[in-house]
């Protein structure tokens, strides 16, 4: 077996995740509080017990996430069931955790690194009135050219089919009324605090390129995936120069997963709440082995 790991990105959260792998995992526990103690605020009290809208906050949910993707990780390798892995990529946020899982930072510097990430988006959102909106069911071509008439960005490109709009939210708003005039099935409003992977999202690109700079990276142990090109970048300056870009660009997920099959992926690990990651691959191709691992119960016995 040829091994991919995908970590969650921001969406997947709910209340009460990771509260079993912190209970029965004394190595998920470590990072639990280990987190707690850098970030200077109760991390696994908000992901365990909520309320979902503190959850929800963009400050909030990126360092939950990751902290509960390496939970995972941890987790598995302490029970001596994680087999060796050969791949890696990340939505979103997630290329953060994937980046961490494969040594390019340690776990203390990658939980900086998201939490900062997650507040300068989080103050790009405060900043300007952004709007997300799915596109189900059409090529990009034509999503394309929707986003070119109404001055708005293509963010993700999550599946076929799958296609997320992002820009002003009046913009988006006008793109999704003139949808089915345009022929376009199911085009919906998602209910999102702002535009990511859009050029609203400029002021939190900019700080966090200044961030980063003072960053170390490492080449990663195995494959790590890009979400600005869909390919395998390892070397560290590209690294980082992908992480800022990521911000502002389109989240290439879909190429992402076609590209780590192509280099060999055999089986696919998701790590994170909800099996949101596994519902997009069995939407990309059937054929791909895909195992979603949210909780204790889900860890191979």
């Amino acid at each position: 077996m040829s091994l991919a790991l995908l970590f969650s990105g921001q969406g997947a959260q709910k209340v009460g995740m990771g509260k079993s792998l912190h209970d029965g995992s004394p190595a998920a526990r470590a990072l639990y509080d280990e987190a707690n103690s850098i970030l200077g605020w109760d991390l696994s009290k908000v992901s365990f017990e909520g309320p979902e809208a503190d959850l929800t906050q963009t400050k909030v949910c990126q360092p939950a996430l990751f902290v509960h993707g390496l939970a995972i990780v941890a987790a598995l390798r302490e029970r001596g069931k994680l087999p060796a892995v050969s791949h890696a990529m990340g939505l979103s946020l997630g290329e953060v955790t994937a980046l961490t899982c494969a040594g390019v930072f340690d776990f203390s510097t990658g939980l900086r690194v998201v939490a900062e990430r997650g507040r300068l988006m989080q103050q790009a959102c405060e900043q300007a009135v952004g709007g997300m909106a799915a596109v189900i069911g059409e090529e990009r071509e034509k999503v394309a050219e929707l986003c070119r008439e109404f001055d708005i960005e293509a963010a993700n490109f999550n599946a076929p089919g799958q296609i997320i709009i992002s820009g002003e939210k009046a913009k988006v708003e006008a793109a999704v009324a003139a949808a089915k005039g345009k022929g376009m099935k199911k085009v919906m409003p998602l209910n999102v605090a702002g535009a990511y992977h859009s050029r609203l999202m400029e002021p939190a690109r900019a700080a966090f390129a200044q961030f980063l700079a003072g960053i170390n990276f490492r080449r990663p142990a195995f494959a790590v995936f890009s979400n600005t090109t869909g390919r395998e970048v390892n070397e560290p300056d590209q690294i980082r120069e992908a992480l800022v870009r990521q911000v502002v660009s389109s989240v290439l997920w879909e190429d992402c997963m076609r590209h780590c099959a192509a280099a060999g992926a055999t089986e696919f690990w998701e790590c994170g709440p909800g099996a949101v990651l596994a519902g997009l691959a069995r939407r990309t191709d059937k054929a791909w082995v895909v195992k979603s691992l949210a909780e204790i119960s889900d860890l191979p016995a």
